[in-house]
């Protein structure tokens, strides 16, 4: 199992990205992974030589900043271009970027190919739930405009997602709306209701967003606008919470005394809430495997990310998924 990182991309890029390379070639002896940067940049930063892990020299970097579609076409030797390319090329069976959202995503489409099937591939992140299962949420902002069929396209990949990855046997499968009847909701998730109950997955119908953290279901259904806005909507109030309780515990002596007993379950409880815990996103409905890790992703993150793609390659997550969606065109 080969495994492409571009290297420079992210906040704490190429830093972070060399570290979490690192310990994940360790921990994994099983898998190979190649980083895709500058070299005179990234070879500094190899503290070890393994023998599983490599660097591919790519001249060009995307940044946060740039519009998608121009950089992804004109820098042709960009890092996350370049990796993009090794996994359409089958240098590599998958790759993990933490840079542009716009750019991988574009990248995916012009570099890597769309899935036969598949008419907008869906950002599919987890988001934690009290249960620690997590709901895997899609699409969470790949495209901001979706129609019913892209909506039933993503509950069939996230359905398959949760049992090859996850192993969850039969996962409940969601359509985000704002209230629980079949009939409510906008134009879209009224038509994509009767799509999903169509399909061959464990639909459980509409789902509330203040019931995805209960862990509702396994599987959370949206467009990229209105699941974008969750995701925003979930990470601030995390953030917010947190930052008040260390308002509050630092007030006085009696609250310093209170949140040192306290400290090991809001340790707890903030893990819950980390994003670094999950790794990153995969760009479902793609030819290959990409994972979009956090723009603030550390060297943990980046490890994490990549136990995330050697599980989906291990369970053939891409193989499972083609094969669902090109049985379904062809019956159609």
């Amino acid at each position: 199992m080969r495994i492409a990182i571009d290297a420079m991309g992210g906040d704490f890029a190429p830093q972070s990205t060399v570290e979490g390379a690192l310990s994940a070639a360790k921990e994994w002896p099983d898998i190979e992974i190649i980083l895709v940067g500058d070299q005179a940049v990234l070879d500094p930063m190899l503290k070890e030589r393994l023998p599983n892990l490599s660097v591919h020299h790519a001249s060009e970097v995307i940044s946060g900043e740039e519009e998608p579609v121009k950089a992804v076409r004109r820098k042709k030797d960009a890092s996350m271009v370049v990796a993009g390319r090794m996994v359409k090329e089958g240098q590599a069976e998958a790759m993990i970027s933490a840079g542009n959202t716009g750019a991988l995503m574009t990248t995916g489409l012009l570099v890597v190919g769309r899935m036969k099937g598949i008419e907008r591939p869906g950002l599919a992140p987890l988001l934690p739930t009290i249960d620690d299962k997590g709901t895997l949420a899609l699409d969470l902002g790949a495209n901001m405009d979706a129609k019913p069929e892209h909506l039933a396209q993503y509950a069939l990949m996230g359905s398959i997602y949760r049992q090859k990855v996850h192993g969850i046997s039969s996962p409940r499968v969601g359509l985000l709306n704002v209230g629980t009847e079949a009939m409510k909701g906008n134009e879209l998730t009224k038509a994509a209701y009767p799509l999903l109950e169509a399909l061959p997955i464990n639909f459980v119908g509409n789902v509330e967003s203040r019931d995805v953290l209960v862990g509702a279901c396994d599987v959370l259904v949206c467009d990229g606008f209105a699941g974008n806005i969750l995701l925003k909507a979930m990470e601030g109030t995390a953030g917010t919470l947190f930052s008040l309780l260390k308002e509050e515990f630092t007030k006085n002596l009696k609250s310093k005394l209170a949140a040192a007993v306290l400290m090991p379950s809001l340790r707890g409880l903030k893990g819950k809430m980390d994003y670094k815990e999950h790794g990153g996103a995969p760009l479902l409905g793609l030819s290959g495997l990409v994972i979009k890790g956090h723009g603030s992703s550390d060297a943990g993150a980046i490890k994490n990310a990549v136990r995330q793609a050697r599980a989906a390659l291990q369970s053939q997550l891409i193989e499972s998924i083609t094969k669902e969606i090109t049985g379904r065109v062809t019956e159609e």
